[in-house]
C-alpha cells in the first residue's frame, strides 16, 4: 500500500459559473446557482488540500450533489427528465487519456465524473495514510475503509447513474463500464493488501494468509482481463509468490515436506520475476517511477521469508521426511472465509431543501436564447496539480 499503486491523476474539468441570466426567474433560483458555484468549487479544492479528510470530503460532496440533484430529478410531478438537465456542457478529463477532455452537455455526466473523482481521493487518502512511518490501528482501519468506499463509489456510479447517460462513454473513458470495473476491482483488492498485512503482524495461520493472498492475486487477475482480452501472466505475481510462500507453511505444518519444498520453489521463482518487473516498473515514464518496489522493506522481508522457510523444508526433509518433491507446483485452489473486501454500500444525499417544485418552476428555458454566446464560451481545463506527498519511511506493513 504504497504511491506506486496510485499514478493515474486526478480528473481536471473547466470552471463553471451556473450564471443562467433569464433562465432563473427569482431570487430562489438565482440562489441555487450560486450554490451550486460555490459548493463546486469547494469541493474540488478539497482534492487538492492535504488537510482534507473523509469528513470533510463527505460534507463537502453531500453539499454539491444535493444541489446538483435539482438539475436531475422530476420536480414537477412528472416522469419527464429535468428540464435543467441538459442546460450546461461540463468538460472532464480522463485518468488515462491525458490532459484531453471529454464534454457532454447533461448535468448526470458532471455528477457521474465528479464522484469518480471522489473516489479516486479516498484511494490516495488511503495511499497517503499507509505512506506514514507510524501506521496506528485506527489509521490502518482509515486505510481500509476507504478503499472499500472508493470501490463503492465505483459500483453505484457503474450500476445507477452511468446507464442514464445520453451519450455513453467511449472505450478507454473513465465511465466506460470496463474501466469503472477496473477500478472496482482494484480498490478491493487494495483492501485486501490491509488485510493481508494485518493478518501478517498478528501472526493469523497461515492458511489463511494463503488463501487472502490467492484471492488477492485473483482480483488483480481480473482488474487486468478488464483491460486485456488475455491478461499478461506477471499482472498478480506478487500476491501468487505469497500465496505460495504461506502455502507451504500450511503443508509442512500438515508434514507435506515435499509438496512444501515445492510450493516454496515457486514462490522462489515468482519472485524473481516479480523482482525484475519492480526494477523494469522505475524505468518507465509517468508519476509515480520514482517508486523502488524492489527496495521496500516489506518485498524484501517477504524474499527472506520464502529464503528461511525453503531452507528449513529442505534440512527437515533430509533429516525426517524424505519425501519426493514433485515436478509440478501444486493448484492453488485457496478460498478465504473471512477478510474479503466488500465494496461499502454508496447513496446520494437527499434532494437540497432550497430546490423545491415551486422554485424549480421558476427556472424559464426561453428565456435564456439571447446569452448563447455567453454559455457557450470555451474554458480552459487546466490539470490538477495535486500536493506533492512523498510516502515516509517503510515500515514493512506494519499497522499497528
Amino acid at each position: 500500500m504504497a504511491h506506486w499503486f496510485h499514478r493515474n491523476p486526478l480528473k481536471a474539468t473547466a470552471p463553471v459559473s451556473f450564471n443562467y441570466y433569464g433562465v432563473a426567474g427569482s431570487p430562489a433560483a438565482n440562489k441555487i446557482c450560486n450554490d451550486l458555484r460555490t459548493t463546486r468549487a469547494r469541493l474540488l479544492d478539497m482534492f487538492t488540500d492535504s488537510t482534507c479528510n473523509p469528513e470533510m470530503m463527505k460534507n463537502a460532496t453531500d453539499a454539491y450533489f444535493s444541489l446538483l440533484q435539482g438539475f436531475i430529478a422530476a420536480l414537477d410531478g412528472t416522469t419527464q427528465e429535468n428540464k435543467m438537465r441538459f442546460i450546461q456542457n461540463f468538460k472532464w478529463t480522463d485518468t488515462l487519456h491525458g490532459n484531453t477532455p471529454s464534454a457532454q452537455q447533461d448535468a448526470i455526466f458532471e455528477l457521474a465524473s465528479m464522484a469518480f473523482n471522489v473516489a479516486l481521493w479516498y484511494t490516495k487518502f488511503a495511499s497517503r495514510l499507509a505512506g506514514k512511518e507510524n501506521v496506528t490501528e485506527a489509521e490502518a482501519k482509515d486505510v481500509h475503509k476507504s478503499l472499500k468506499v472508493a470501490a463503492g463509489i465505483f459500483k453505484n456510479l457503474k450500476e445507477v447513474h452511468v446507464p442514464r447517460l445520453i451519450t455513453p462513454a467511449e472505450k478507454g473513458k473513465d465511465l466506460e463500464p470496463r474501466v469503472m470495473d477496473a477500478y472496482i476491482i482494484q480498490s478491493q483488492a487494495e483492501a485486501q493488501e490491509v488485510t493481508i498485512a494485518r493478518a501478517i503482524e498478528l501472526k493469523h495461520n497461515a492458511s489463511l494468509i494463503a488463501a487472502l493472498a490467492f484471492e488477492t492475486a485473483n482480483f488483480y487477475q481480473k482488474a487486468g482481463w478488464c483491460y486485456f482480452p488475455s491478461p499478461l501472466p506477471t499482472f498478480p505475481r506478487l500476491f501468487c509468490l505469497q500465496a505460495y510462500c504461506y502455502h507451504g507453511q500450511t503443508l509442512l505444518a500438515s508434514d507435506k515436506c515435499g509438496e512444501a519444498i515445492r510450493s516454496l520453489q515457486e514462490a522462489e521463482k515468482c519472485y524473481s520475476r516479480a523482482e525484475a518487473l519492480c526494477k523494469e516498473y522505475r524505468h518507465t515514464s509517468g508519476p509515480g517511477s520514482t517508486a523502488k518496489p524492489s527496495e521496500q522493506l516489506f518485498f524484501l522481508k517477504l524474499g527472506a521469508l520464502i529464503k528461511n522457510t525453503l531452507e528449513k523444508c529442505q534440512r527437515e526433509n533430509g533429516f525426517i521426511y524424505f519425501h519426493k518433491v514433485p515436478a509440478e507446483a501444486p493448484q492453488l485452489e485457496l478460498k478465504a472465509s473471512y477478510g474479503l473486501a466488500e465494496p461499502v454500500g454508496f447513496e446520494m444525499p437527499p434532494l437540497s431543501e432550497q430546490c423545491t417544485p415551486e422554485v424549480y418552476a421558476t427556472f424559464d428555458l426561453t428565456k435564456g436564447a439571447k446569452n448563447d454566446k455567453v454559455k457557450t464560451k470555451e474554458e480552459e481545463v487546466k490539470p490538477v496539480k495535486e500536493p506533492d506527498l512523498k510516502p515516509q519511511k517503510d515500515t514493512g506493513c506494519v499497522l499497528s
